[in-house]
């Protein structure tokens, strides 16, 4: 066997080894949000807000206005790029 498949070998039976640990060390991030959270934990969060309630207090655009804002735009570059194609000689 030679010397790199034997460091394949050892490096496959590491990367195993430490999947299959029993204790898995949390992260950064987790270490710092559970000591956050131990003095001060986090209040109820709704998984989604209620349907009436807006942030911006305004009517939301209806999507054809939005589809029509889009086309409006593709159409304006590809009339601008046909007047730049035009123009050059």
């Amino acid at each position: 066997m030679s010397e790199h498949e034997q460091d394949g070998q050892e490096r496959e039976f590491d990367l195993r080894w430490a999947d299959d640990a029993e204790h898995k060390e949390p992260s950064a991030r987790a270490r710092m949000l559970a000591a956050r959270w131990k003095h001060n934990p986090p209040g109820p969060v709704p998984f989604r807000p209620d349907p009436d309630h807006r942030s911006s207090g305004r009517r939301s655009r209806s999507s054809w206005i939005s589809t029509a804002v889009v086309f409006g735009c593709v159409a304006a570059v590809i009339v601008l790029l046909g007047y730049i194609d035009f123009r050059a000689p």
